[in-house]
C-alpha cells in the first residue's frame, strides 16, 4: 500500500512501526510494516494507489506490478532491498488460472534471489476484483545486493 505521507512511530519501548497514512490503515487498524530487531514484518501489499484507492480490478499483471511497487516502497523505508526478503506469502484468487502469471511475476521481481515462499489459493480478498496480496518478512542483516 502506498501513500504520500510516510509516518513512522518509534519509542525506546516499541518497535519501528511504518505507516503510509492512507485511510485503510485507520479503518482496519494496521501498519504497513514493523521492524523488530533485525526483522521487518510487512503487511499484505496489494494494488492500492497513492491515495489508498484499489486499482486494476480483475487485471492480475497490473495488480502484481503495483503490489511489487508498494512492497519496494516499504522496503525502501527501511533501507532494505528485495535481496533481504527471507519469506513471503502470496494470496491468489483463482490460483489454478493465475499460477503461471504469479510465478512469472515472482521470478521477475526477485531475479536470482529465491525467498521461502508459500502461495495460497483463496476464494476472495478485501476488494472486489482483487486477485493478489503479498506479505513478507525481511532480515536487514543480509547483504542488500546493492
Amino acid at each position: 500500500m502506498t501513500g504520500t505521507d510516510s509516518m513512522t512511530t518509534t519509542t525506546a519501548a516499541s518497535p519501528d512501526v511504518h505507516r503510509h497514512g492512507i485511510p485503510a490503515e485507520s479503518a482496519f487498524g494496521y501498519a504497513q510494516a514493523i521492524r523488530s530487531g533485525d526483522l521487518v514484518h510487512v503487511s499484505g501489499q496489494l494494488a492500492l494507489d497513492a491515495s489508498g484507492t484499489f486499482a486494476h480490478t480483475d487485471d492480475l499483471p497490473a495488480q502484481l506490478a503495483l503490489t511489487y511497487t508498494n512492497l519496494d516502497r516499504v522496503l525502501g523505508h527501511y533501507g532494505a532491498t528485495r535481496a533481504q526478503v527471507v519469506s513471503q506469502v502470496v494470496y491468489v484468487v483463482d490460483l489454478h488460472r493465475y499460477a503461471d502469471a504469479v510465478a512469472d511475476g515472482n521470478r521477475a521481481y526477485f531475479g536470482g534471489h529465491w525467498p521461502v515462499s508459500t502461495v495460497v489459493g483463496v476464494a476472495g480478498l478485501t476488494f472486489p476484483g482483487q486477485l493478489v496480496e503479498i506479505s513478507c518478512v525481511l532480515d536487514v542483516r543480509l547483504p542488500s545486493g546493492r
